[in-house]
């Protein structure tokens, strides 16, 4: 988890993370859009990452039940790493989740998936190489890259702009060596 005061960290936080109830819950109606009812055992809502993730570790009473059940998000779903297995470069990750890969390592923390973090490290790798492709590329992102780029998650996003600006720098710095010569 990032800073407290990380802008991204508190993003990716406010994610929704779909989640079950285990028990009837007074009160609490609201957060599934029945103001001043209870939920009842087997509700699914769609909470922030933070709330769904203190509500799903919070035990109660003797026999020690949890409130809810947190469930994998839909980018994290099967399908979703189906896809990530067949092309990574095809699939648009920020339509997902703006964070997706610091949503996927948070939601990870509370699940032990070893095949989603194999999916998910394969495909940031092979996303990382087209990355560093498009911007060591003097055109940067025009052209044919557009569609790629557009689809990049926020840490991706900070992966090109510094591949890009250290790539800029470079050839700064070599066009000023050929100078001195």
């Amino acid at each position: 988890m990032g800073s407290y005061y990380d802008i991204d960290a508190i993003l990716t936080d406010a994610q929704k993370v779909p989640c079950t109830f285990d028990l009837d819950i007074p009160g609490l109606g609201y957060l599934d859009e029945n103001a001043g009812g209870d939920i009842k055992a087997g509700t699914r809502v769609s909470l922030p990452l933070w709330l769904s993730t203190l509500l799903a570790v919070q035990r109660l009473g003797p026999s020690s039940q949890q409130l809810c059940t947190l469930d994998l998000p839909a980018s994290i779903s099967p399908r979703v790493l189906a896809a990530l297995k067949a092309g990574p470069k095809t699939v648009d990750l920020r339509q997902l989740a703006s964070h997706y890969y610091e949503l996927a390592a948070r939601v990870l923390e509370l699940f032990e998936e070893e095949e989603i973090v194999d999916v998910l490290g394969e495909t940031f790798k092979e996303r990382a190489a087209e990355i560093a492709d498009h911007a060591h590329n003097p055109r940067g992102a025009l052209g044919e890259a557009q569609d790629f780029l557009r689809g990049l998650d926020e840490m991706e996003r900070q992966l090109f702009r510094s591949a890009h600006g250290s790539s800029n720098a470079m050839r700064e710095w070599m066009g000023e060596t050929k100078k001195k010569r």
